[in-house]
């Protein structure tokens, strides 16, 4: 780890436990040996950050010290490229339109330095040939779930079963270029998922759903467990 991404990592640990902290604790969470985190605290008190303590004691954070906002360091800038990317290569044209932007907005709030990180992080995500196409439906049954919308679609199984179903859709995963959708389907009365790209037709309902603590997308994780 860099020690400038270090030393942010620590203030940042500082100010989510809200009380002091030793040494070793510190050196416990960075995984690094406590004199390091001595030098560390030696350099940041320098620097002017509002650190109180002492060796042997501990530190803690003044309340009126606040991070700049969108301070990354370089390990996080690249989890962030590599994610914009690859729901640029994987999502449907709305989504991908809407990681292009935010990456807009976050490169004219980045400092320089790590705006080019951002820009240029040898992470990318690419759509090989054989994968299939982004199911057209993506789009339609994402906002359906935003505005807790029913969706009716005529699905086609892996077994080759043909069936029409109303379903609550509550969350998506994607396995690769495949894209789940998992709902309440109302034929069932109960989870399913379903493969978009199986979904043959599809309508976004004027009827909305509320589901009770049973039926929600967490719920349905809490099943996997």
């Amino acid at each position: 780890m860099r020690p400038a991404d270090r030393l942010f990592r620590i203030i940042q640990l500082m100010r989510s436990t809200g009380r002091a902290m030793t040494a070793a604790e510190i050196a416990e969470k960075m995984e690094v040996a406590p004199r390091t985190i001595y030098r560390d605290m030696e350099h940041l008190m320098a620097s002017g950050a509002p650190i109180e303590g002492e060796r042997g004691v501990g530190y803690m954070l003044r309340e009126a010290f606040d991070a700049p906002p969108l301070t990354f360091t370089f390990e996080q800038l690249e989890a962030l490229a590599f994610g914009l990317r690859a729901v640029e290569m994987l999502g449907d044209p709305r989504l991908g339109q809407a990681a292009r932007e935010a990456k807009e907005k976050m490169l004219g709030m980045l400092p320089k330095e790590h705006a080019e990180r951002l820009i240029s992080a040898p992470i990318h995500a690419f759509r090989s040939s054989a994968q299939p196409v982004v199911p057209d439906c993506l789009g339609d049954v994402r906002s359906a779930l935003s505005a807790k919308r029913k969706v009716w679609i005529a699905y086609h199984s892996l077994p080759g079963e043909r069936s029409q179903r109303v379903v609550w859709p509550l969350g998506f995963a994607a396995f690769g270029a495949i894209w789940v959708m998992t709902a309440w389907c109302e034929m069932r009365n109960g989870f399913r998922d379903f493969r978009l790209d199986r979904v043959e037709d599809w309508k976004v309902m004027v009827d909305r759903f509320e589901p009770d603590l049973h039926q929600t997308y967490q719920a349905y994780l809490r099943t996997l467990s």
